[in-house]
């Protein structure tokens, strides 16, 4: 990406008359005040930094510009007059006269056509031809030829050639920021061939320092950094785009690709991990884990600097003004600030974000070496799991055995128990009580008869889970009121306090997982009613990845359709409440509860189906297999595993169990990135005064009016803008890039 054509930074030939070169200077120093873009201080209608303005019909006749008639031209009759009424600038207000070279220009400008020009920087550039040097032979590429052409007019002589030891310091300081050692000059002063200097700057080129050297400065256009910029600065985790950025230079990858990639790689066909990764280009923005924060705001904020770091890495303009309101003397409009917002409206993104990680959207981002890692650990996986499925007809024989000879036994039970780390069956003995819970009949032997005042308290030393910690809560429950009452919590004891629970409210089950009620917590309620004074099996399982996704909810072991109320657990919410059963969040149970539990995972929906089932194992076995539901037979598959199965089975499962946790913890330790993502379309509209929430017109994706339009077999989305800003005949991009290097390289 150094081997851009610094040709076209350099002026263009000095033959005919140029508006910008020549006119436009004189204009805007003379004339513009009155006749120019300030609608505030503009004396007249007529305008001349619009072309259109500047050759309209003034009336009686009069034209300011007759294109190659300089004498029927208002312009020039009126720079010329004697009169101090008519001349302009006009003397009366104390402007002095045009000189003579000035309006001389103007006359052969107008005699040559009064051709206008945008800007020079719209302009695509065009390689200007070389200038002619007192000595030739001294020039040894084309920049030469200029900065001698420049020495020449004023009078100076280029400094002596510096020696092999001083250039290769130079040299190597400017392409990896690093001095070279005593080695690598000895290296090159001792090299005497002609291609040594060339020998030199293409190790430099190789050099991972010369990669880093030139990514630092993309990093700072990028404005990347490893915490949210924001209040208490949350880290986040973007080094994987980092070292994107560092290989795209290692590799000498060409601009274009690097400016796709980076905008628009997400929308590529069929787009590779790097390329989805390049897109954390515009994920770098500050972000706000602030809970008094109005999420539109600041999401428009997001969306707002991806407008202003694209305007002003690719294209050198100071886009941002015109989020408020359009340049007096820029061409840039507000409207066309947000059509350029438009672009990237859509990506599906919070105003508030989680303050310990990054948010979505993000993407895992291994390296290669991890990657081949989970390459491994898949194939042990894949391996254990055709082991395990290799030995199904053994296990079902082994099975179908059991079954037969414990179906004729007396007794013979088995529940769950694998991960439970509380079992309360609620019966005569073993129960805290604040109050008084009379035992009465449940669905299992005895149950307690909760009154809304008493409940019981299990201790604070068991389930104290945080916001990244799995877990089932479940028990047997027989209401007598369902607005509002604790099933099982460890949670302070009021509706807002920090904690968990399983609860009932306005008749649905209820999980709270809270830190702070109003902006850090996660509820999630069941569609369906409980019933009343009806003894039913309630479950509910959290997989600890802080979203409202991962609860389920189960009523007699069917998994329930949800509502996600609140979603925002993204603090850990501690607490050294006890575990109460009856009680918590403010609220007390009222009616019975039998069998509760805690288990310290998400049950799976097939564990989950096990618990309501009060089979015996040994009733279940004298079911013919046809005729079990899936719950029962699953029951028994579990019991006869952990059992009783055969070495080899039990050994298998073992196996299996041990090699797919190996496997996601290692998976979950990858890094991940934020990346750019395609959500459903948003409307987009011109924000007055830029404010969030003072849409105006409705505008629709664009690249700005003053520049080239966008090829019609180009999409309009990042894709198409990331095309349309390295495109030759856009005038900008090339020109940025190349100052930037120039600036990085000679301090200018």
């Amino acid at each position: 990406m150094l081997r851009f054509s610094l040709i076209a930074l350099f002026a263009l030939p000095l033959a005919a008359v140029e508006f910008n070169r020549d006119i436009r200077p004189i204009l805007s120093d003379r004339c513009f005040a009155c006749h120019g873009p300030d609608a505030a201080n503009r004396k007249t209608k007529m305008r001349l930094d619009v072309e259109a303005s500047a050759k309209q019909d003034l009336g009686k006749g009069r034209f300011a510009i007759v294109a190659g008639d300089p004498a029927a031209s208002e312009l020039f009759r009126r720079i010329t007059s004697d009169s101090k009424t008519l001349r302009m600038p006009p003397a009366y207000a104390g402007h002095e006269k045009l000189t003579t070279v000035e309006i001389e220009l103007i006359r052969q400008w107008i005699h040559e056509g009064a051709v206008f020009q945008n800007h020079w920087a719209f302009i695509a550039p065009r390689k200007s031809a070389l200038p002619t040097t007192s000595q030739p032979n001294w020039i040894r590429n084309p920049i030469d030829a200029f900065v001698l052409s420049r020495l020449d007019r004023e009078k100076m002589a280029a400094s002596p050639e510096a020696d092999k030891r001083t250039l290769a310091r130079r040299v190597t300081l400017d392409l990896t920021g690093i001095a070279p050692t005593p080695a690598e000059i000895d290296a090159f002063v001792t090299d005497a061939s002609p291609s040594a200097y060339e020998k030199l700057v293409d190790r430099l080129l190789t050099s991972t320092h010369y990669a880093e050297r030139m990514a630092i400065r993309w990093l700072e256009a990028a404005r990347y950094a490893d915490t949210n910029g924001y209040q208490s600065d949350g880290i986040r985790s973007m080094w994987r785009w980092r070292d994107w950025v560092i290989n795209a230079f290692q590799t000498n990858m060409p601009f274009d690709r690097f400016t796709i990639e980076q905008i628009g790689g997400d929308l590529l066909p069929n787009p590779s991990l790097d390329q989805k990764i390049a897109t954390a280009f515009h994920r770098n923005h500050r972000t706000s884990a602030e809970g008094g924060i109005v999420e539109e705001e600041f999401r428009t904020e997001y969306v707002a600097d991806r407008v202003e770091t694209t305007s002003t890495v690719w294209m050198g303009l100071t886009f941002g003004c015109a989020r408020c309101h359009d340049h007096k003397y820029d061409p840039m409009k507000q409207k066309e600030f947000y059509q350029l917002f438009a672009f990237f409206n859509n990506l599906p993104e919070r105003g508030l974000v989680y303050n310990f990680g990054n948010e979505e959207p993000f993407i895992p981002a291994p390296t290669k070496d991890m990657s081949e890692k989970l390459r491994q650990f898949d194939e042990t996986v894949q391996s254990k799991q055709q082991r395990w499925q290799n030995l199904e007809s053994s296990l079902t024989k082994a099975q179908n055995s059991w079954e037969k000879r414990i179906a004729k036994t007396n007794s013979y039970d088995w529940q769950l128990t694998a991960s439970q780390i509380l079992y309360q069956p609620l019966e005569d003995s073993g129960v805290k009580v604040d109050g008084k819970l009379p035992v009465t009949p449940g669905r299992v032997k005895q149950a307690r008869l909760f009154d809304g005042n008493s409940f019981t308290d299990e201790g604070s030393d068991i389930a104290k889970f945080n916001y990244q910690d799995p877990f089932t809560l479940a028990a047997w429950i027989n209401p007598a009121s369902a607005t509002k009452g604790a099933i099982i919590s460890r949670a302070e004891d009021y509706l807002e306090g920090t904690g968990y629970g399983l609860y009932l409210i306005d008749g649905k089950l209820r999980l709270h997982i809270t830190l702070r009620y109003t902006d850090i917590s996660l509820r999630v309620e069941s569609a369906e009613l409980v019933k009343l004074n009806e003894w039913q099996h309630v479950a509910v399982t959290y997989d600890g990845y802080r979203k409202g996704s991962g609860v389920h909810m189960y009523i007699n072991g069917v998994d329930q359709k949800l509502n996600i109320l609140f979603d925002e657990l993204t603090f850990p919410f501690g607490g050294n409440q006890p575990v109460r059963i009856g009680a918590g969040g403010g609220m007390r149970f009222k009616g019975a509860i039998d069998e509760a539990r805690i288990f310290k995972e998400a049950l799976t929906a097939q564990q989950v189906s096990t618990l309501p089932l009060l089979n015996s194992i040994q009733e279940l076995a004298a079911i013919p297999a046809r005729k079990r539901t899936p719950a029962q037979a699953a029951k028994l598959r579990f019991c006869f595993l952990e059992t009783e199965a055969p070495t080899d089975i039990r050994q298998s499962q073992i196996d299996l169990i041990k090699a797919m946790l190996e496997r996601k913890k290692f998976a979950e330790s990858i890094p991940t990135v934020m990346v750019m993502k395609e959500g459903p379309k948003r409307d987009s509209f011109l924000l007055k005064r830029g404010a969030y929430d003072a849409p105006g017109e409705k505008v629709e994706a664009a690249t700005p009016s003053f520049l080239p339009p966008l090829q019609a077999d180009w999409p309009v989305n990042r894709l198409g803008l990331a095309k349309w800003l390295v495109d030759r005949g856009n005038p900008l991009t090339a020109r940025v890039q190349v100052n930037r290097l120039w600036q990085m390289l000679f301090g200018l």
